[in-house]
């Protein structure tokens, strides 16, 4: 049971309708975690254009923004976020066997860019919370931030580092929304490491 109502399109604050409609034409339907938005008004209108503006295209690679937000959502045990990420990085093309690789933590199938993404989304999801900020001020080991800055441009860094604390926050909010799936299971490999 979801920790919150789940509306019907009906049921959202008009602010919201311009962003349904187009999540709708979109996805073909409510998403859970829109339907669990939709109850504080008017939140779902800054949400989904935001979402959209950070993980379309950019100055990051689109396949890069997929690879980091599926470390994310297994990193964080969350098997709702999981299937979106993953349904999005397939559609991207990245393979089922990458994803399954990813997911064991085991990069060295990908580009040297697309391993320091992923070792700063690593880093910036489990480091983080148990780095006091006397021992890191950032909470990210200097090492991985200056390869990030040498590899990345500006733009990209804050595509890159905005997109992981996204998935960061929207995986726990998921996860604690207990919401049934509405898109494929992760592949089988991903799946069992949840």
């Amino acid at each position: 049971m979801t920790l919150v109502p789940l509306l019907e399109s009906k049921e959202f604050s008009e602010a919201d309708h311009h962003a349904l409609a187009l999540g709708e034409k979109a996805y073909g339907m409510v998403l859970n975690t829109w339907a669990a938005i939709g109850n504080s008004p008017g939140l779902f209108a800054a949400y989904l254009p935001f979402l959209r503006q950070l993980n379309g295209p950019g100055e990051l690679d689109v396949r890069i923004k997929d690879l980091a937000a599926v470390r994310v959502a297994v990193l964080n045990h969350c098997r709702y976020t999981t299937s979106h990420r993953c349904k999005s990085a397939q559609a991207n093309g990245v393979t089922a066997d990458e994803l399954t690789a990813l997911a064991r933590g085991d990069f060295a199938r990908f580009t040297a860019r697309e391993r320091i993404a992923l070792e700063l989304a690593g880093e910036m999801t489990a480091t983080i919370p148990v780095t006091t900020y006397d021992q890191s001020a950032t909470g990210v080991s200097a090492p991985i931030l200056e390869v990030a800055r040498t590899s990345f441009g500006p733009g990209e860094l804050v595509e890159l580092t905005m997109g992981i604390s996204l998935w960061n926050a929207l995986s726990r909010f998921h996860r604690v929304m207990a919401f049934e799936l509405d898109m494929p299971v992760p592949p089988a490999g991903v799946d069992e490491l949840l």
